[in-house]
């Protein structure tokens, strides 16, 4: 309409205009200017909902995603890990790339990360509008963490827990693409809390997780000293409080402003180590609770003894029952994956150690949240002293009792592990 009107304007002053106001703006040419500002204005906010988009975390549901059977996910998995990671072929795991340098770790991630842009990243309006109001914004730009005077140690260790972050990121993005966002009370049954260093760390068991748990009963000041706690204490004393003993307004507000905290380890090393553990030595709960059932199922002529105790459990046939979709009794914690246990995808763990650097990466967290400096992560065995630690020889040892397609089988059930945590495969016949 307006359109029209203009032209029919244009038509009745261009028979009443002189010849010398010929050089007048003509209704159409004005027309134009505000279509053009108008245009510009839209593409602008078009662009600022771009960015926000692009910044969103994982567990958002991307879409165009199609489902990949297990081959292609085995198919691309090396350059997949290769890519998120920042480690190519050559480069020792977990040492980023000299070619792909991996900016330093803004932590805790919980606080800083939301703050302003990522390094390298375009800031936009709304970035520049952040930095101007928010103090801790503008207080990141000179903290120490991010200062070339840092031990070279230090910055190498910052650089790995960015690798590592951005691997898991990367694999929740592309396969976890349907997971739900509402954390319940269940996805956070395992994490323990310590509020006075706001530490939300998630327990995977046979990863040093008594040693942690001493760590958090020190900062939490119920024991002057790690070597002061037992075992039973660290078990049964309750004395550390879980996330999901709070209400909801208390798990939100801790998971978006605390430090969270996940260990793992090589899974075939960690499933071996839970059943030496639960298993091999004697047990008052695992042996009756899964040695009987898993005896009854899977032993042919079993003794009255076995039976009746359920002591004697075969590797074998622990493997039977984790691979079995119907077993006789249900997963325990001890060999849940982590990637089932703590929900990764979920909650965006701002550290990951390994516990084949457990000493190393624990007290560099400890170091970083600000902890006594005379408290150091305790390195003494909590069950059975005397057994020899499980290494991979030893986890070698033991699944060569097995067959190929067992392996294969349970290198499959701990698929996601190995993939998010950048462990590489236990056996050569794999695929």
């Amino acid at each position: 309409m307006l359109w029209a009107e203009c032209k029919v304007l244009d038509t009745v002053r261009g028979r009443r205009r002189p010849r010398g106001a010929a050089r007048k703006l003509s209704c159409s040419f004005w027309f134009l200017l505000l279509f053009g500002a108008g245009g510009l204005v839209l593409f602008i906010h078009l662009q600022d909902l771009s960015d926000m988009v692009q910044q969103q975390g994982p567990g958002v549901k991307f879409s165009g995603m199609t489902r990949q059977t297990r081959e292609e996910l085995c198919s691309h998995q090396e350059s997949d890990v290769a890519a998120a990671a920042l480690v190519v072929r050559g480069v020792k795991h977990d040492e980023p790339s000299a070619d792909n340098p991996v900016s330093p770790m803004q932590f805790p991630a919980s606080e800083w990360n939301r703050a302003g842009p990522t390094p390298g990243s375009r800031v936009t309006k709304r970035h520049r509008k952040l930095l101007k109001t928010n103090p801790l914004v503008r207080s990141n730009s000179t903290s120490p963490w991010l200062s070339n005077t840092l031990p070279e140690s230090w910055r190498r260790l910052t650089r790995i827990q960015e690798a590592r972050r951005r691997l898991m990121k990367e694999v929740c993005a592309k396969y976890r693409s349907n997971i739900s966002r509402t954390v319940t009370p269940h996805h956070v049954s395992r994490i323990y809390v310590e509020d006075h260093y706001k530490l939300l760390y998630c327990e995977v068991p046979k990863v040093g997780c008594s040693n942690w748990k001493r760590v958090l009963m020190v900062l939490s000041g119920i024991a002057s000293s790690t070597r002061d706690i037992g075992h039973d204490a660290v078990h049964y004393g309750n004395h550390l409080k879980r996330l999901d003993s709070f209400d909801r307004q208390g798990i939100a507000r801790r998971l978006d402003t605390y430090t969270k905290v996940l260990f793992v380890r090589e899974p075939m090393e960690r499933l071996v180590s839970a059943f030496r553990d639960k298993f091999e030595s004697p047990n008052s709960y695992y042996h009756p609770v899964f040695g009987k059932p898993i005896i009854s199922r899977y032993r042919v002529n079993a003794s009255k003894s076995a039976l009746r105790t359920g002591s004697g459990v075969t590797f074998q046939e622990f493997i039977r029952y984790l691979l079995d979709v119907h077993r006789p009794v249900g997963m325990d914690i001890h060999w849940e994956p982590v990637t089932q246990l703590c929900s990764p995808c979920l909650l965006d763990y701002d550290f990951i150690g390994k516990f084949e650097t457990m000493e190393e990466d624990a007290n560099f967290l400890l170091h970083r949240t600000g902890a006594p400096r005379n408290l150091t992560f305790p390195t003494f065995k909590d069950r059975n002293p005397k057994a020899a630690r499980t290494s991979a020889h030893i986890t070698q040892h033991y699944f060569t009792q097995l067959n190929a397609s067992d392996r294969q089988r349970a290198y499959d059930f701990y698929y996601m592990d190995y993939l998010m945590f950048n462990y590489s495969k236990p056996f050569k016949d794999l695929y």
